[in-house]
């Protein structure tokens, strides 16, 4: 693939004069930049007392509102894109990526109906097409092709909903990666896109009556244009919308006025009778719950747990009994019943599948049977119980690995899954509840030779004496001898768990001769509610300490050095890796923050930003929290004079999950701060978001850019 002449890879103009001012001042030889000249204010916040300054206040501003921003972005970006193509093996990496990259992708299939769904990439398409089948073997036909609705295919399939009849899908339209669906109905028949369009609805699906003539959804009111990607989402309602109407008439069905921060997330159980509202405030998975006998006209929403304490995530439903999975009194989860018939109430829960040593992350009921997804040592791990909660079988897998899916409804009697690991590409499986026999059904073809390369997991003591395990995968036989090229990548927040699956990226990274480790830090969900808690709040050093830990592990065993290290991480994880250079800034060769939340002290004054308090803490609210995150907040610690290392951060302009000015602000300080050779730039994508639906394209365009600029900075030796 020819790389792309910079003024078409930006979409930008940029004036004649700054174009040449740029080049000009470009020493690529040395490694020296001459960086854009950053505007600084005088803004200063009081937080309990202390005056903490905020210099590029003016950077949070909206790229596509504001002109000033605009120009900055315009200039940085030519700063980064034109450094990025001095890179020698730009060219290699993204020819290569691109090939790796070109096999068909496959989901799992799902059945609703008496049809069978998957979606499917032929290889570099920009966006998954969907597909119908009557049978497993059956020809499939064309549901849903994104890649129609934008020639840059920047558009994507933002969610999907069945009718209980199969007659009726209705599906989320997401714009430049933005949060913000706009949903549509399509007749799966003829084929006809109906008039029904709703719009404003984020963080959230849509869920059919039993008579499949309308669904119930939550939205938030329309904000204003000037502030619609970076405006607080706030005062979210349900809605009733019956099928042929406007949006307008839709049926208000809930509203918590008194509680603007609440979010709502309506289901309708299978058997049509109830319509479930799970109540949500932040990302801890704490609920409250609510629900309404649809079959009697007139009833109301009755409160079934009317606390934020635990987890009730409701599975489903036996006529008034309730499933939910959740953490009551069971850090590492279990599945309970509540009898909403009871006589005694409030009624009480009753535990039937118990807590166990393994960390239990999803489940679902398929048939008559709970299927739950435990992690061992982060591995996949599935069990079936029936209904009482007595255990049946366990699900055999074709390795270590990750397995997703198993997914259905009460009268199938099939459910189907994927498995992959870093060495194995994906794999789809139908799973036969009765007789626990799973079919392959597709294996991917990727251009590579497993038994090439190596995986195996090790333990490593974290800073306190804290026993975290790391995945390690690399070419066999390679010499252990300090000098080796290695990613280390990581996340740790928000519960989520970081499991072995497979990632074209990675494996080129590994072809070129790169070693790649990911540990599971604490923060995350691997063992449960508190691993999870131990990375959090006025613990949320400890995931630093985790991360750095783990760099250490890597040069101690002569895996790497300090000066070939690199380490990479998006969102939460971007956050984690501007923390580890602004703490340890000697310790790695090369950075890659990704869409970062950088300035901790305002990140909740933004989109979804609120939510994060919950792992994050309040600068405002509480003063030892604030302190906390002050201690440790990117665009706070960065110091003057000093060395940092090779970085490249990664943003995009329409982000409104972890707005831009984070990163713009963090990079116009790092830049402001370093002294050294070394490159500080930062690469702005156009019309993307902050991840979900960005095309194959810019996907491509991206980690190419990435893996040259850190096989320019750990000295990689030419690909063979």
């Amino acid at each position: 693939m020819m790389v792309i002449p910079l003024s078409k890879k930006l979409n930008i103009s940029i004036p004649l004069i700054l174009l040449l001012d740029i080049c000009l001042n470009m020493n690529t030889t040395l490694g020296q930049l001459k960086y854009p000249v950053t505007e600084k204010g005088d803004t200063v916040d009081e937080y309990f007392g202390n005056s903490v300054s905020d210099p590029y206040r003016w950077l949070e501003g909206d790229v596509r509102k504001e002109s000033k921003v605009a120009d900055w972005v315009k200039a940085q970006n030519g700063v980064a894109f034109g450094y990025i193509e001095t890179l020698p093996r730009r060219k290699e990496i993204e020819e290569r990526l691109t090939k790796l990259w070109n096999y068909e992708k496959y989901s799992a299939p799902f059945r609703r109906g008496d049809r069978y769904y998957f979606q499917k990439n032929d290889g570099l398409q920009n966006q998954y097409v969907l597909h119908r089948q009557d049978s497993l073997d059956g020809e499939a036909s064309v549901l849903i092709d994104p890649n129609e609705w934008s020639k840059e295919g920047t558009t994507a399939l933002g969610g999907m909903a069945f009718s209980d009849d199969g007659k009726y899908l209705a599906y989320g339209i997401q714009e430049s990666g933005s949060d913000w669906r706009t949903w549509k109905v399509k007749e799966i028949e003829t084929g006809k896109i109906l008039e029904d369009e709703l719009k404003w609805l984020k963080f959230g699906g849509v869920s059919w009556n039993r008579e499949s003539t309308g669904f119930y959804y939550g939205r938030f009111d329309e904000p204003n244009s000037e502030n619609e990607f970076t405006s607080l989402n706030l005062n979210q309602k349900v809605f009733f919308h019956e099928l042929g109407t406007a949006q307008a008439d839709d049926v208000l069905i809930h509203e918590s006025p008194d509680h603007p921060k609440w979010g709502f997330s309506p289901t309708v159980t299978e058997d049509g009778r109830y319509l479930v509202l799970t109540v949500w405030k932040g990302t801890d998975s704490r609920y409250r719950i609510m629900y309404r006998d649809l079959d009697t006209e007139g009833s109301e929403l009755l409160t079934l747990i009317d606390n934020f304490e635990n987890e009730y995530s409701f599975l489903g439903n036996e006529g008034p009994v309730f499933y939910f999975k959740s953490d009551l009194n069971a850090p590492k989860k279990c599945i309970l019943t509540i009898d909403t018939a009871a006589a005694d109430q409030p009624a009480q829960p009753k535990v039937i599948i118990a807590e166990a040593d393994e960390a239990m992350q999803d489940a679902s009921i398929v048939g008559d049977f709970i299927i739950a997804d435990y992690l061992k040592d982060a591995k996949s791990q599935v069990k079936l119980f029936d209904l009482s909660g007595k255990f049946v079988r366990e699900v055999s897998f074709p390795g270590i690995g990750t397995a997703s899916g198993f997914g259905g409804r009460r009268d199938h009697d099939e459910t189907f899954y994927s498995f992959s690991s870093f060495n194995r590409p994906p794999s789809t499986f139908r799973y036969d509840l009765k007789t626990g026999e799973s079919t392959l059904l597709r294996e991917a073809k990727v251009d590579f030779n497993p038994d090439d390369y190596e995986v195996k997991q090790v333990f490593y003591k974290s800073k306190d004496g804290t026993r975290v395990p790391m995945f390690i995968t690399h070419k066999k036989g390679i010499e252990l001898n300090g000098k080796n090229p290695t990613l280390l990548y990581g996340y740790g927040g928000f519960n989520i768990s970081l499991t072995p699956g497979f990632s074209v990226s990675r494996l080129q990274w590994i072809e070129m001769g790169g070693i790649f480790a990911m540990p599971n830090l604490r923060g995350g969900g691997e063992y449960g509610k508190d691993w999870h808690k131990a990375g959090t709040k006025l613990k949320k050093q400890n995931v630093f300490d985790d991360f750095i830990a783990a760099a250490q592990y890597l040069i101690d065993n002569k895996y790497t050095s300090s000066k070939n290290l690199a380490i990479k991480g998006r969102s939460n994880g971007g956050l984690l890796v501007g923390a580890c250079i602004t703490q340890r800034p000697e310790l790695f060769g090369a950075a890659l923050p990704g869409v970062g939340v950088m300035d901790m002290l305002r990140f909740q004054e933004f989109t979804a930003g609120r939510y994060w308090v919950d792992d994050y803490g309040s600068s405002k609210a509480n003063a030892e929290e604030f302190a906390a995150l002050l201690a440790y907040s990117p665009y706070h610690n960065l110091k003057d004079g000093t060395s940092y290392p090779a970085t490249m951060v990664t943003t995009a302009d329409t982000d409104d999950r972890v707005v831009p000015g984070h990163s713009f602000k963090f990079a116009a300080r790092l830049q402001e701060a370093h002294t050294g050779d070394n490159p500080v730039i930062i690469r702005i994508e156009t019309s993307a978001g902050h991840g979900a639906g960005k095309p194959t394209s810019k996907t491509i365009e991206e980690i190419a850019d990435e893996w040259a600029f850190l096989a320019k900075h750990l000295e990689m030796t030419t690909h063979e």
